[in-house]
């Protein structure tokens, strides 16, 4: 604090005795070193309360910091919690329009068609047409419109087995090129 040396101590000291007497000075020495003693915790409690606040002040700091930072990622959630709904509404939407589309094409497909749209279409036309629109039904919504059949199934054991020739069983009701059993007879 104050820059005295020993000399400039004893010099102070020897002043004081000359000043004070002997029978005082133990007494003065005392209570100035009890008030010294004061001083400095005074000085060292004030330094502490400055660092508090100023820690007070830094903690306020972070944590308006780590609010708005929690507000932005808030924010950002939202809106792609937005966009994500948005994203299920419109496939949503195509799906339902593509089923629609596909009920639509079912019912014609089960309605008798006309003479001459019978006559164009064959059966191998008219179940390439539907697959294709249970493809792009399929494709649209994400979704498989006729899963596949469960293991242990007799659905998994008909698609399991390779289909048969119906030309081979005698059964092409079209054209047939084999000849029958009353044809030969």
């Amino acid at each position: 604090m104050f820059d005295i040396g020993f000399s400039e101590l004893m010099v102070i000291g020897v002043v004081a005795l000359l000043v004070l007497g002997p029978e005082r000075l133990p007494k003065v020495a005392r209570t100035t070193g009890h008030l010294l003693g004061r001083l400095q915790r005074y000085v060292s409690d004030v330094k502490s309360d400055i660092n508090r606040e100023m820690q007070l002040e830094e903690l306020k700091k972070l944590q308006e910091e780590a609010r708005q930072a929690a507000m932005s990622v808030e924010t950002n959630i939202r809106s792609q919690v937005a966009e994500v709904e948005q994203g299920v509404s419109a496939s949503l939407n195509s799906a339902s329009s593509a089923v629609a589309g596909l009920e639509d094409s079912l019912k014609a497909a089960v309605e008798p068609p006309a003479a001459e749209t019978q006559a164009a279409l064959s059966d191998a036309e008219a179940a390439a047409r539907l697959d294709q629109q249970l493809a792009e039904a399929e494709s649209q919504s994400g979704f498989a419109a006729f899963p596949p059949p469960a293991a242990g199934t007799p659905e998994a054991v008909d698609a399991a087995t390779p289909p048969v020739d119906e030309r081979q069983l005698g059964l092409n009701f079209e054209q047939s090129t084999t000849p029958t059993r009353n044809s030969q007879s």
